[in-house]
């Protein structure tokens, strides 16, 4: 699925709904907040800090996957096409970042371009 597909799918779910989309900032904290459980998961794999006794595994996917979908949210209700504006992104660190890090010996296609 595309993102222009994953947005359409959310703007479906969340129109099933009278509350419909939450305002800005709200989104906003909900954002902040699925990026602390990803921060969280994270440390415990790869830092310092332990689980404690019986908490549960998280799968690092569905952390990532509950970012998005805030994130897709977040596109429709300020009605932003974000197939389009990674396109834009990806020029831009193609062409900014073109000469910034070492190529790989045998570098292969490396391009951010389709």
């Amino acid at each position: 699925m595309d993102l222009r597909e994953a947005q359409r799918r959310v703007d479906d779910w969340i129109s099933r709904f009278e509350e419909g989309y939450w305002p800005p900032l709200s989104n906003l904290a909900r954002l902040t907040e699925e990026v602390g459980e990803l921060a969280r998961l994270m440390n415990h794999r790869f830092g310092h800090k332990p689980k404690k006794a019986g908490e549960p595994d998280q799968e690092l996917s569905l952390e990532l996957a509950d970012i998005l979908f805030v994130l897709l949210v977040i596109a429709n209700e300020q009605g932003i096409d974000l197939d389009d504006a990674l396109e834009r992104t990806l020029e831009k660190y193609r062409t900014r970042d073109a000469d910034r890090w070492t190529p790989r010996e045998g570098g292969g296609t490396s391009s951010l371009s389709d």
